[in-house]
């Protein structure tokens, strides 16, 4: 509760509203990789219908819709649920930070989530020293695999390209050629554990095939403004400057069907009120961040369990 407590105090005096959105969704998110769970609606007051609803996976669609709709700067700390996560980072029930603020872009997030992280741990771990280092580092994707592994990903463009550079400098990428899956091995296997030693590393400028839901960087089209945060090796954050093209964010998430169509998991519709709300947000910066992760590194422990209560591995 003292995390709650120097977070709200943090938002407040940012001048940030608190916000609650509901967890229980009609339309779940499309990300390819994470599956939502089920809680089958079934009528009882002869109002509705059997249905499937599902417990959401983020609050992000919903916040958007607020800012749509005139929000000022809002944060929200919420329960969120991801079926199969289990590990010593990823629990499926899980808490999450997520805020927003309009008409700024990913590096006002950025400077945001330093001074909450900030007071954070001054009120909890005051002499830990991890996240009292401002500023943290801002590292493009681009100088972090070339760091790393010394493969320049504007040099390699495309995925047979990029493979054969990996294979070249050692890495084992398997089978595809796609560019996204080659780059997922190398950064794994290379990067991400070596990012965020010393201080905390924002990595930013992903390419733009993992946009996701940011917008492009202008005047430079081959990155995205997408941001994660990491430290000692481990990933605590994924914000954006925001998309607010509607047609841009369908064509996306029409991918995202198709690619969740391929790899066999269950394809949802497209959240229609959110793409109708788009156009009216304005442009804005936003960040989720796991907060059980942070709590973490700021306890010095290893696996998500030591700081839950009831753990899922209770009853998996």
């Amino acid at each position: 509760m003292q995390t709650y407590g120097a977070l709200r105090a943090f938002f407040g005096g940012e001048q940030y509203l608190e916000v609650e959105t509901p967890t229980l969704i009609a339309t779940p998110g499309l990300e390819p990789h994470i599956d939502p769970f089920e809680a089958p609606f079934i009528p009882q007051t002869g109002v509705g219908s059997k249905r499937s609803l599902w417990l959401h996976t983020s609050p992000e669609y919903a916040m958007k819709r607020l800012l749509a709709d005139g929000s000022p700067p809002i944060f929200q700390l919420c329960k969120t649920y991801r079926n199969g996560e289990i590990s010593s980072t990823h629990n499926p029930e899980f808490t999450m930070l997520e805020f927003y603020r309009p008409h700024a872009d990913y590096h006002a997030i950025m400077a945001d989530l330093e001074g909450a992280l900030a007071a954070v741990e001054r009120t909890v771990a005051p002499s830990l020293g991890l996240f009292t280092q401002l500023p943290f580092e801002r590292l493009t994707v681009r100088d972090a695999v070339l760091r790393h592994t010394g493969i320049d990903l504007f040099a390699h463009p495309d995925g047979p390209s990029l493979r054969q550079a990996a294979l070249e400098a050692g890495v084992h990428v398997g089978s595809s050629t796609s560019f996204d899956d080659v780059f997922f091995h190398v950064f794994l296997e290379r990067v991400e554990r070596k990012l965020g030693f010393g201080r905390p590393t924002f990595l930013i400028e992903y390419p733009a095939s993992m946009a996701s839901l940011s917008r492009l960087k202008p005047g430079d089209p081959r990155v995205a403004e997408r941001v994660e945060l990491y430290a000692n090796g481990v990933e605590l954050a994924n914000g954006f400057s925001e998309l607010t093209d509607a047609a841009e964010q369908r064509a996306r998430l029409v991918e995202e069907q198709e690619l969740r169509r391929t790899l066999g998991r269950p394809v949802f519709a497209l959240d229609e009120p959110f793409l109708e709300a788009l156009p009216r947000m304005p442009p804005s910066g936003g960040i989720a961040v796991g907060l059980d992760r942070v709590l973490m590194l700021l306890m010095g422990v290893t696996e998500i369990e030591q700081v839950l209560l009831f753990p899922a591995r209770d009853f998996a």
